[in-house]
């Protein structure tokens, strides 16, 4: 990895992608104010992204190829960062950092926590046995018949791959007669249904100290009504929702990741906020908390 220097290279991954499209938001506006970073991308369809001086193609995760691809992309363009933002490549480049020498340069967690935040079903089991607040989830072979789910649920319940990005796949299921649950198998997780507030927390916590920022953002509409990713936000004041704030924390700290990380909270029927979902990257709503950008280029350039 090269050495940080006036004008700082950040190697984005996915940088076509609504991740990396925001980062590349945050680094024009910082390149007004005279910020010299220099952005370079990477995507599986790579196309013209603003704030990014070129988009190279990368296999996806799953190719064979990715991995030595992506390794000599990173000998090759020397960038003095690596910020991926795709989470199906996320547990393979955590390992992939460690042997191909990236170091501090690669803005992700430790492959252990990167791999079970990377798995949605994993999440739940680890941050349950923690004693983080999430909603009650089920395997769909525990969860039985759609009928057996939705009477386990008390009403609707959530289907959602175990392995996806963002709000991709979710559906709700609210009767037994659904015909979604047919196509369903190990891959899926099944979440009870929490009808109030969504929020996504963007968090930082920081590889040296520990120490934890957070940005709570209220999701003011979905795509999908009821799930799906933000279609609209509104960022609260700091100590807004202090409970939210606080699960957030608790949660990056018991799965032990670092650097950014992006959160789906919902409020339970009684009011008590669960956490739906982690992700170990930044997220498509990371313009709406550039504090975490400015924490990263203080901490992971020295």
């Amino acid at each position: 990895m090269g050495a940080a220097s006036e004008r700082t290279t950040i190697l984005v991954t996915g940088a076509a992608g609504p991740a990396g499209r925001a980062l590349g938001a945050q680094v024009l506006a910082r390149a007004e104010r005279g910020g010299g970073l220099r952005l370079l991308g990477v995507d599986l369809a790579p196309a013209p992204v603003p704030g990014y001086e070129t988009v190279l193609p990368v296999p996806g995760a799953p190719d064979p190829a990715y991995d030595e691809d992506m390794r000599d992309l990173v000998s090759r363009l020397d960038p003095d960062l690596v910020v991926p933002t795709v989470a199906e490549e996320l547990p393979r480049l955590a390992v992939l950092g460690l042997a191909a020498g990236m170091g501090p340069g690669l803005v992700l967690s430790a492959p252990g926590p990167v791999a079970v935040a990377a798995d949605k079903l994993l999440t739940m089991w680890a941050l349950a046995a923690s004693g983080v607040a999430v909603p009650p989830h089920a395997t769909v072979a525990e969860a039985g018949s759609a009928a057996d789910a939705v009477a386990w649920g008390g009403g609707p319940v959530v289907v959602k791959p175990r392995v996806s990005r963002g709000g991709r796949g979710v559906h709700v299921v609210e009767d037994g007669g659904d015909p979604v649950w047919d196509s369903l198998d190990a891959t899926w997780l099944v979440q009870g249904y929490a009808p109030g507030v969504e929020y996504s927390p963007q968090v930082y916590r920081s590889p040296h100290s520990g120490r934890c920022r957070v940005v709570v953002l209220r999701k003011t509409e979905l795509t999908q009504g009821r799930v799906g990713n933000a279609a609209a936000v509104e960022r609260l004041g700091d100590g807004a929702e202090p409970d939210v704030e606080a699960l957030a924390v608790r949660a990056v700290e018991a799965l032990d990741l670092v650097g950014p990380v992006d959160l789906d909270v919902r409020r339970s029927s009684d009011g008590t906020p669960v956490v739906l979902e982690v992700n170990s990257r930044f997220g498509a709503l990371s313009a709406q908390a550039p504090e975490l950008l400015a924490d990263v280029l203080a901490e992971w350039t020295g």
